[in-house]
């Protein structure tokens, strides 16, 4: 429960300071370049206040759909590839992560069973 108190914290401290951009090959192991015990980097303040587990099956898709707000993605195991109507396409895995914008439709395909933490 530590680790994901922290994990949103540090989604919540980066997204509120706008530093982090929707781009290609972003992992949270990027996010921490300097030698300390314990780092913290704001990447997303949840508007809806939700934290959900989500699995997907190899194979199997969580069908194309829209947020009416904004969400934040989390790979934590698995490949799966993330696209939405704006022309994003971003293969995902462990520790990858995409922003997904509000009224955006979008739909996620996993390449192999897959684990995310949707944010929200």
């Amino acid at each position: 429960m530590k680790k994901l108190a922290l994990i949103t914290l540090t989604i919540a401290t980066l997204w509120s300071c706008g530093t982090v951009k929707n781009s290609p090959t972003m992992n949270l192991k990027t996010l921490h370049t300097q030698e300390k015990d314990v780092q913290t980097q704001l990447l997303f303040e949840p508007t809806d206040e939700k934290v959900i587990s989500l699995q997907i099956e190899k194979n199997k898709s969580l069908k194309e759909h829209v947020s009416k707000v904004p969400a934040f993605l989390v790979c934590v195991s698995g490949k799966a590839v993330y696209s939405d109507e704006n022309g994003t396409k971003e293969t995902l895995q462990a520790g990858d992560y995409v922003f997904i914008e509000a009224n955006v439709k979008h739909q996620v395909d996993a390449l192999k069973k897959s684990h995310f933490l949707l944010i929200k």
